[in-house]
C-alpha cells in the first residue's frame, strides 16, 4: 500500500514538471487571415497611440537586467463596429525600428483582442522599447485600448506589471 501512495505521489509531482506545449498565436498565417484587403472609408476616426515595452528592466542596480515575457494586446471596445489596424511597428530604446507587425492592415472584429507575444529570452526592446500603432475605427465608436502585460517568474519569485497606450495622434 505505500509503495502504491508513494507511485501516485511521484507521478502527480512529474507530471506537474511537463513544460505546456507551446502555440503560435502570432503565426503568419493567423495575420495573414486578417487583412484587409478594401479600401477603409475616409470618413473613418484615425489614431495613434503610443506603448511602452519592457522586455528587460533594471534589477538592483543599471548593470544588471531581468528579462521579461510581454504580451501586447490590442482590444476592440465597440460591440457593434471593427477596429482596423494600419500599422504596428515595435523600437527598441534607441528608437530603432526592430519590426513590423502588419504587412497590411488587419481588423479586430466587434469586442474581440488579439496579441503579440514577445518571449522572455528576447532582448531585442530593451528596458525602453515601444509600439506605435496606426488605426482607423467608426467615428461614434469608442477608442481602442492598447495595453502591455509583462512577466517573469523565476522559482518561487514572480514579477509583473501592466502598461497602457496613450492616444498621440
Amino acid at each position: 500500500m505505500k509503495s502504491l501512495i508513494l507511485l501516485l505521489i511521484l507521478t502527480i509531482t512529474f507530471s506537474s514538471c511537463i513544460e505546456p506545449k507551446d502555440v503560435d498565436v502570432n503565426s503568419e498565417i493567423n495575420w495573414s487571415k486578417r487583412s484587409v484587403n478594401y479600401k477603409i472609408s475616409d470618413s473613418s476616426k484615425a489614431g495613434k497611440t503610443y506603448l511602452s515595452v519592457y522586455s528587460q528592466v533594471y534589477s538592483q542596480t543599471e548593470h544588471t537586467t531581468h528579462n521579461l515575457t510581454a504580451t501586447i494586446s490590442m482590444r476592440n471596445t465597440s460591440s457593434t463596429d471593427t477596429l482596423y489596424i494600419l500599422h504596428a511597428e515595435y523600437f527598441d530604446t534607441a528608437g530603432k525600428s526592430i519590426r513590423n507587425y502588419t504587412k497590411d492592415k488587419i481588423f479586430v472584429a466587434p469586442m474581440e483582442s488579439i496579441a503579440i507575444v514577445i518571449e522572455e529570452d528576447n532582448r531585442e526592446g530593451g528596458t525602453g522599447g515601444n509600439f506605435i500603432f496606426d488605426w482607423k475605427i467608426n467615428k461614434e465608436t469608442s477608442e481602442p485600448i492598447f495595453e502591455g502585460v509583462f512577466i517573469s517568474t523565476k522559482g518561487q519569485q514572480g514579477l509583473s506589471f501592466v502598461s497602457q497606450g496613450k492616444t498621440i495622434e
